[in-house]
């Protein structure tokens, strides 16, 4: 096979990211040397030296030394990605980082003084999914599609596939969630009905995807079915209306909400902690390392809720002082309920936009950690009247239909055909401020739309258009995501000349606008770039950055990288023990001492790179107690300064 056929399917989301492939084994979903899929989508930006880049933690390890690093580690940047500073005012009091306003509207997270845009985080994690498909293969791949929420708004799609350019990527294509999890769903269903879905030669069928444990729709027609797929993930939420039929995979409607997920549900968790502990105790929760920690906690509760009837949370105070709390499921799924209403509210307009009822829905599918909530579950059965269809692991299939779609692209083709939608109305600001929509939302992409203006003003020579995207009436309502000029009109008498504008978007959902005036022939054209994005110019810069950082030896690359975590982690505990070695007990701090000196050791000779991520591991959660400690002596730190 040549390398050229393999396109990565990559799930880039809020809280993990994976990768998957199409080969001669079939759809799969690639795996980290210790078998995990899921990569969760963290990094952590420690200094270098004065000559030397900062060096850059991910995934696992950046995860589980939050609370130590915590003004450097960066969680839940798809909620940031694409977005301007008045976007995100409710989201940065949980964020333990910081983030700035950047040039064009854009945002910034500042760290140690440095400014890294969301798309530049976003490409390292890219860069990693790519990297651990390169190690899979034994080979360079630089192809792909990404997958981003339905609702996803222009920018947010633009900054994406600059996140992917930037991580050193051909974006073929980019492609909404809930249609990957549909593809996914599609293909194992028509293989398990016998309704062969012509896979490349020597492929096999997906054995996670089997559909024999549950009924295929009412009727057992497998190829044409009405799908309603429910993507409730980390940080977003999404439902997708699809027709699966003969090998067509038609999206007819699509609804969501970008900052709706398994995040909203945690700070729930914090919200009523931080208010019961500033009764308590008159203590406010501001530093870093104590939001990183609460972050940290309120996930596990949620997750231990989803298995038990309660959960214990316990936070050290310091003084003496200790909150605790029995948080029960019926009190957790009471602050949520919210939350989950909103998602079926979205059903159903999705439904209404589709012009169906739930009855006609042959099944719903569940996508997303997040769907594996005993609520979740309850009030979707509620509300499509019988059980959602549960038989595809919700963390992989998206990565999967990704993967599937990437093989349709290449040279590894499927009898298929995928028609999706557009999420929003796209036009332009007329006369007096409203939107003349030219493409209206759950629209099949791609698309073409025209209309005809003209102009108010007699001897005009030149007509501004705003292009706007959004459901409201006024403009002012609707989101621009770019304005141009189509100058050079001759002279005429208001009304008299005739400009046709053209909207047409593309496969991903990117547009392109473009405007003619048909006595001069005068063209104008725009392909949208929001001002929440990078330059072509930063663009190549990170881009050249990620193919200098690619050519590395993949082996060296990765001893570098742990070794580098070895030291920042004994730098980290050397100058916790100077502070507040002396509350430990004696033979506690000669152990870790005794740590310290071995994984140092180990590090400098040892060649067994799974060695010495073990060892790392290890020391990590032997010193837990000490990071506890200097938690607990910050926070008392800082309450002693709030109070002189």
């Amino acid at each position: 096979m040549a390398d050229d056929d393999i396109v990565l399917g990559i799930d880039l989301g809020t809280t993990f990211s994976l990768v998957a492939l199409v080969d001669e084994s079939g759809p799969r979903v690639l795996t980290d040397e210790n078998g995990e899929a899921r990569m969760p989508s963290v990094i952590a930006v420690a200094p270098g030296g004065p000559d030397e880049q900062p060096r850059v933690t991910l995934g696992w390890e950046a995860r589980n030394h939050a609370v130590e690093n915590p003004h450097a580690t960066v969680y839940s940047i798809k909620r940031l990605i694409g977005k301007g500073p008045a976007d995100v005012e409710k989201e940065l009091p949980f964020l333990a980082y910081a983030v700035r306003p950047g040039p064009r509207q854009t945002l910034v997270v500042d760290i140690d003084g440095r400014a890294y845009t969301p798309e530049e985080i976003s490409s390292v994690i890219l860069q990693a999914l790519r990297e651990r498909a390169e190690r899979a293969l034994g080979y360079a791949v630089r192809k792909a599609v990404i997958t981003v929420p339905a609702y996803f708004d222009d920018a947010q799609r633009q900054a994406t596939r600059t996140a992917g350019e930037a991580a050193g990527l051909e974006v073929l294509r980019i492609i909404n969630e809930p249609t990957a999890a549909a593809l996914a769903y599609g293909i194992g269903l028509r293989q398990d009905t016998g309704k062969a879905a012509t896979p490349p030669r020597g492929h096999s069928p997906l054995p996670m995807m089997r559909c024999s444990d549950q009924e295929v729709g009412d009727g057992g027609d497998a190829t044409g079915e009405t799908v309603a797929v429910y993507d409730l993930g980390g940080g977003t939420f999404d439902v997708s209306i699809m027709r699966l039929e003969g090998g067509v995979f038609q999206v007819l409607s699509t609804a969501g909400d970008t900052h709706l997920g398994g995040d909203d549900f945690d700070r729930e968790i914090i919200k009523l902690v931080a208010r019961e502990v500033h009764e308590q105790f008159g203590v406010s929760i501001e530093a870093p390392a104590t939001k990183q920690a609460l972050r940290g906690f309120a996930e596990a509760v949620k997750v231990r809720l989803s298995q038990t009837e309660s959960a214990e949370l316990e936070l050290d105070l310091g003084n003496d002082r200790k909150y605790r709390r029995t948080v029960t499921r019926d009190e957790f799924e009471r602050l949520i309920d919210p939350f989950v209403t909103r998602t079926l509210e979205l059903m159903d307009r999705a439904l209404r936009d589709a012009h169906l009822t739930r009855d006609e829905l042959s099944r719903l599918v569940l996508v997303g950690g997040s769907t594996r909530m005993p609520i979740v579950r309850r009030r979707v059965e509620e509300f499509f009247g019988r059980p959602p269809y549960t038989g595809l692991d919700p963390d992989q299939v998206v990565a999967l239909g990704a993967a599937i779609q990437g093989a349709m692209l290449g040279n590894r083709r499927w009898d298929m055909l995928l028609l999706d939608v557009t999420p929003l109305s796209l036009g332009l600001e007329t006369m007096g401020g409203a939107m003349g929509k030219l493409i209206m939302r759950n629209t099949t992409i791609p698309c073409r739309a025209t209309e005809m203006f003209t102009t108010f003003i007699d001897g005009q020579t030149a007509i501004k258009l705003n292009v706007l995207q959004g459901e409201r009436e006024l403009a002012r309502d609707c989101r621009s995501l770019g304005e141009f000029e189509l100058r050079g009109i001759p002279p005429m008498p208001s009304g008299m000349p005739k400009v046709e504008v053209e909207f047409m978007i593309d496969a991903n959902g990117i547009l392109n606008v473009s405007a003619k005036e048909q006595r001069s022939g005068k063209r104008a054209s725009i392909q949208i770039v929001p001002n929440h994005g990078l330059t072509r110019g930063e663009i190549d810069r990170i881009t050249r950055d990620s193919i200098s950082f690619a050519q590395q030896d993949i082996d060296a690359h990765r001893r570098i990288d742990l070794v580098n975590q070895v030291e920042f982690d004994i730098n980290k505990t050397e100058q916790m023990l100077g502070k507040v070695g002396t509350l430990l007990e004696a033979d506690e701090r000669r152990r870790i001492e005794t740590d310290i000196a071995a994984l140092r050791q180990l590090a400098q000779e040892s060649g067994d790179l799974d060695a010495l991520h073990q060892a790392l591991d290890r020391f990590g959660r032997s010193t837990l107690h000490l990071a506890e400690i200097g938690i607990r002596e910050a926070l008392i730190s800082e309450q002693k300064k709030a109070m002189e």
